[in-house]
This record gives structure tokens, sequence and C-alpha cells, in this order.
């Protein structure tokens, strides 16, 4: 996968783990499926979605 977020790769995380703070994991698997959805709304290419979704679950079997 290509690094388009160069160097804010760690500001982006960081913004990630603020929008969890004080979140129950109920709330906190909530938030992530919509984020899910929205990025992939924003990407909206179904494609490059499945090349994503491959990839992510290789990261998973390992």
């Amino acid at each position: 996968m290509s690094d388009n977020l160069g160097p804010y790769q760690d500001d982006f995380y960081n913004a990630l783990m603020d929008a969890h703070a004080g979140l129950s994991e109920e709330a906190s698997h909530a938030l992530n499926a919509r984020l899910v959805l929205m990025l992939s709304n924003r990407i909206g290419d179904i494609e490059t979605l499945k090349d994503i979704l491959e990839k992510a679950r290789e990261y998973n079997d390992e």
C-alpha cells in the first residue's frame, strides 16, 4: 500500500485515538463502523475498496 499520509501519519493516529477517548467498547466499535462507511464513501471506487479489504484481511491472517 502506498503512503499517502507522509509526515502526517502520527497526526492521524493521534486524532483517531482522541476520537475514541472516553468511549465504551461498544461506542468505539460503532465509531469504527461509521468511519469505515464514511471513508469508503469518500474513496468511492469499488475496486480500490475491495483491494483495501483484501490487504486488511491479510494483516489479520498473519
